[in-house]
């Protein structure tokens, strides 16, 4: 029997976008029945909330200030290898069909096959675009091209669905990792008849955080609302979430999955499938709308649904922590290859046949800046955040550095209103949170760390600020067969990675 994994991606797409996640105004029949024949994870995270690092870290199980790709249009490390290139010497043949959004190009990428990924199956949005005129491609990036009743095949989600079939009719037999990644629901949000009227009396529900006035939240919060925080409750509650593109593009993906689920039944029906978004999208939380430099659970908190025949039971809900970070770890075990030391994340096999076993107290999430070519979304918002399960509890805190921290409780305010940054009760548990963070960075030698991110205003222990900070020296592991680095005082190899100086 030959192993084969599919991994499904979408953009933009946030958890309740689904009717399997309790949203049962959203019509996704083929993700619900996906999630119904496998398990799906409530606690699953991003990497960091922007389309090139949430993928660079997922491609690589390495964060993206470790990688190199933490803002849009920024190229990862020349040493840094993907997924596809650690199958690929192995003799495992590595697909990947549409968004790429990882070579330091612009948006849509430069329609050549990185190395590692097989070029005689490689399509990105470049590709896409050069196979239509330039009136058409005019088109494609305009949402009122939508009341033209354009046909399916105009679609870039369309023809990955079209080529990720054709793969699976050919390798059947065969050993693979084959990689379709949607560009849709993001925005032109391009879908044909029935889906462009499916939701035009629609409104998407609304929580209670929309009536968040962002008082004891970061000012990059308050700028980004602009305007938004001017409305009165009443203005707010007579607000509609309406979108009727966005949201019949969201349909109209899921049905295109469908059909690459119902050729993996034909051709694949014991493959590993996994499917996830890169990121999630506000929808007027906390007065915001889109993605950026928020750590809400709208924007970081994804879908993430697995079925693995044999190994993951049938409408498997899990509560534990899951991270993207572990993505690329998990198919390299899934392939029974050696999961390189280099790698940050750990593989999810163990969790998926055994749900109830936790694999992370705590996850973490960052983010550096939205693009390195325009000055939006806030320019450069350097953050740090966790997510933890400890002391019984389920909290979260971010760490702005420029602006103001942020510590919830979860479990007790799941809509994220109440800052408990300051808070004594709970204190302790920040603390320790902080600690945790603090570590990871040091752990993953995070390019921007030091002595500000410790000393926090609220942290009543933390260290004096001086020049040498721990005093630490951590090179990094290098990969397999590589070279130890040389320690700078002897010329001889560093035989200990954290030492004192």
């Amino acid at each position: 029997m030959p192993n084969q994994v599919i991994l499904i991606m979408t953009d933009t797409q946030r958890r309740d976008m689904l009717g399997i996640y309790g949203n049962p105004g959203m019509k996704t029949p083929n993700l619900d029945r996906l999630a119904s024949q496998g398990l799906r994870f409530q606690h699953a995270y991003t990497c960091q909330p922007v389309c090139g690092p949430a993928r660079a870290a997922l491609f690589t199980g390495q964060w993206p200030h470790t990688n190199g790709g933490w803002g849009n249009n920024l190229p990862m490390g020349f040493n840094v290898r993907t997924l596809g290139q650690r199958l690929t010497e192995k003799n495992i043949r590595a697909a990947y069909i549409g968004k790429w959004h990882l070579d330091g190009s612009d948006y849509f990428g430069r329609g050549v096959c990185p190395d590692g990924w097989d070029p005689a199956h490689w399509y990105d949005m470049r590709n896409y675009l050069e196979e239509l005129s330039p009136e058409d491609r005019l088109r494609s990036r305009k949402t009122e091209t939508n009341r033209e009743n354009i046909a399916p095949d105009f679609t870039f989600a369309h023809r990955c669905s079209d080529r990720a079939i054709q793969f699976l009719q050919s390798h059947k037999d065969r050993d693979f990792l084959l990689v379709v990644s949607y560009d849709e629901p993001h925005g032109p949000c391009l879908c044909p008849p029935p889906y462009t009227d499916m939701y035009k009396d629609y409104e998407f529900p609304k929580s209670p955080n929309i009536y968040d006035t962002l008082e004891s939240k970061p000012g990059q919060q308050r700028a980004w609302a602009g305007g938004r925080l001017n409305a009165d409750e009443a203005a707010r509650r007579a607000l509609k979430i309406a979108d009727p593109d966005f949201f019949g593009c969201n349909s109209f993906v899921d049905s295109e999955i469908g059909r690459v689920v119902n050729a993996i039944d034909a051709h694949a029906r014991d493959a590993l499938v996994i499917y996830t978004s890169d990121h999630g999208a506000a929808l007027e939380s906390h007065r915001l709308n889109d993605k950026g430099a928020a750590m809400y659970e709208e924007i970081t908190n994804i879908p993430l649904i697995v079925r693995w025949p044999g190994h993951v039971n049938p409408s498997t809900v899990c509560s534990q922590l899951a991270s993207h970070i572990d993505i690329t770890p998990t198919i390299l075990d899934y392939f029974k290859l050696e999961i390189p030391k280099v790698l940050e994340g750990e593989s999810m096999l163990a969790l998926l046949r055994n749900p109830g076993t936790p694999l992370h107290q705590t996850i973490f999430i960052e983010f550096g800046r939205y693009e390195v070519d325009h000055d939006a979304f806030g320019g450069f918002q350097p953050i740090r955040a966790a997510v933890s399960c400890v002391d019984d509890g389920h909290y979260k805190l971010v760490l702005n550095l420029l602006s103001t921290d942020e510590f919830y409780d979860l479990a007790a305010d799941r809509y994220e209103m109440t800052n408990l940054i300051d808070s004594p009760a709970h204190a302790g548990v920040r603390d320790k949170i902080h600690d945790a963070i603090l570590n990871w960075m040091n752990d993953t030698r995070d390019p921007f760390r030091g002595y500000y991110w410790e000393r926090r205003p609220w942290r009543r222990d933390a260290r004096p600020a001086t020049y040498a900070y721990t005093r630490y020296r951590r090179e990094k592991f290098p990969e397999a067969g590589g070279k130890m680095p040389l320690d700078y005082n002897t010329g001889l190899e560093v035989k200990e990675m954290n030492v004192l100086t």
